[in-house]
């Protein structure tokens, strides 16, 4: 069974390659072993986002990737064949990309690795050793991605 990746772009400032982005997350759910698992990809703008990080985390800023598990508690894997929602603001990524000195499409594939890790059950905000855990899979999962991309 394959995995079922829905991507929306609801954005318009920053050129977008859903097609890319779908493939990316596909390769990452494989990775992951959550073959057969639903997710969904929503590209949006700095409003949309910061819409979202005031209701959901009373942060009334723009962030770059919010994630949304279907499951309340507990890895997502042992509950449903539908991980969540992962949204990534377009224009925080660009500017991210910008500030580092890199490009926006790979910031946004790496937001959408972060995004997806945190629907797998991996966090960064508590003990070190999992952060390093989470930064880590982080690294594999890109270093893959960007190796699959120089192949075409």
């Amino acid at each position: 069974m394959s995995e079922e990746v829905s991507l929306s772009n609801r954005q318009k400032r920053v050129p977008i390659n859903t097609r890319k982005i779908r493939r990316a997350a596909e390769k990452i759910l494989g990775a992951l072993d959550f073959q057969g698992y639903e997710l969904s990809v929503v590209i949006v703008d700095d409003s949309e986002i910061t819409q979202l990080n005031r209701r959901y985390f009373h942060r009334s800023r723009p962030t770059n990737v919010i994630s949304f598990p279907m499951a309340a508690e507990g890895p997502v894997a042992l509950r449903s064949k539908v991980l969540g929602d992962v949204v990534i603001s377009a224009e925080t990524a660009r500017r991210q990309a910008g500030e580092a000195g890199g490009k926006g499409e790979e910031e946004i594939l790496f937001l959408l690795i972060h995004g997806i890790l945190h629907l797998a059950g991996y966090d960064h905000e508590g003990p070190a050793g999992e952060r390093r855990k989470m930064e880590a899979k982080e690294k594999e999962l890109f270093s893959l991605l960007m190796r699959s991309s120089r192949r075409k």
